[in-house]
């Protein structure tokens, strides 16, 4: 005779269980879905259970309009309730919004912020916030130069791997990112992983790099022209290093380097679909360009499955 096997029911289980079954699902169903299926899923995706790491980098990547990409943050970051471990999310347009994230970062490890419109001031003033990271990713961020790395590996003591790629446009003016390099040495000795590709950092630049941050295990030169060190060197000086660079493999390298960076910024807008949130967090009206949607269940499903479309997703402050 078989025996009765009896599961709880999905909404029973404790809202920790949920928000860790939740972070397996596509962002746009968790904010938009998730929320209406019953009350208790309501409550873990509103709560902090869902958002102690949170990864909105493709979305933003899409989101045409900085107030849209704020007010995502702010209300994703409220929701942590002080447990935010990880964020991910390109583009931030300006120093306010960093400085947001900076007063929500006391539990914050992992800090990805690419391709944003910070300023040096910016990162100096709030750095001292960020003490608990021990990863960061400052690429393609044009405007930070070497006081705001100084003052992260001054405040930032617990930093192993550090990101400040470029993109071989944005440094075709640059005279010289050795007082990056030298800045990087100087503060942070505990690097196990360096990113720098194309900076237009000098030998003495890097060899200041690697005599004093000794416990590195990677360093990502691709692209650096000005840097006469071969393989040999490496194997011989360093032969526990894994070294990337600094010569590009090939021209195709580079093309992909232009496409990963330049992408997302040439798609056309014009025809992405909107989700406005009311103040509880659940989802309000679609709209698509000018025609407005009333909450039809077919719709509803049809869209749902344009997970390639730019979605633009401005929640109420």
């Amino acid at each position: 005779m078989e025996e009765d096997c009896k599961f709880p029911n999905w909404d029973e289980l404790i809202p920790d269980a949920l928000g860790l079954i939740f972070s397996y699902l596509p962002l746009q169903e968790v904010l938009t879905v998730v929320p209406r299926v019953c009350k208790a899923w309501n409550r873990a995706v509103t709560g902090p259970y869902c958002w102690q790491e949170i990864d909105i980098e493709l979305w933003s990547n899409r989101c045409h309009q900085s107030d849209h990409l704020d007010r995502m943050l702010q209300m994703l970051i409220h929701r942590s309730s002080g447990s935010l471990r990880k964020l991910s999310v390109t583009g931030l347009q300006n120093d306010s919004i960093f400085s947001f994230i900076a007063q929500h970062a006391g539990s914050l490890k992992t800090l990805k912020v690419p391709r944003s419109g910070l300023s040096n001031s910016g990162v100096v003033n709030v750095a001292e916030k960020l003490s608990s990271l021990t990863f960061l990713d400052l690429s393609y961020c044009c405007k930070v130069g070497p006081e705001a790395i100084q003052a992260i590996g001054k405040h930032c003591k617990l930093l192993i791997e550090f990101c400040r790629n470029m993109h071989p446009l944005d440094v075709a003016s640059v005279v010289s990112h050795d007082d990056e390099a030298y800045a990087i040495a100087s503060t942070m000795p505990k690097l196990k992983r360096l990113e720098i590709a194309y900076h237009r950092v000098s030998t003495e630049g890097v060899l200041k790099i690697l005599s004093c941050c000794v416990s590195l295990e990677f360093l990502e030169l691709r692209g650096c022209w000005d840097v006469q060190l071969d393989n040999k060197f490496f194997k011989e000086k360093f032969p526990a290093l894994k070294v990337l660079g600094p010569r590009v493999i090939g021209f195709y390298d580079m093309i992909n380097d232009w496409e990963d960076c330049c992408s997302d910024y040439f798609s056309d807008g014009s025809d992405y679909l909107a989700w406005e949130f009311l103040e509880d967090g659940e989802m309000g009206e679609f709209y698509e360009d000018e025609f407005e949607h009333g909450w039809d269940d077919n719709f509803y499903a049809e869209s749902l499955n344009i997970d390639m479309e730019p979605h633009l997703w401005p929640p109420s402050p």
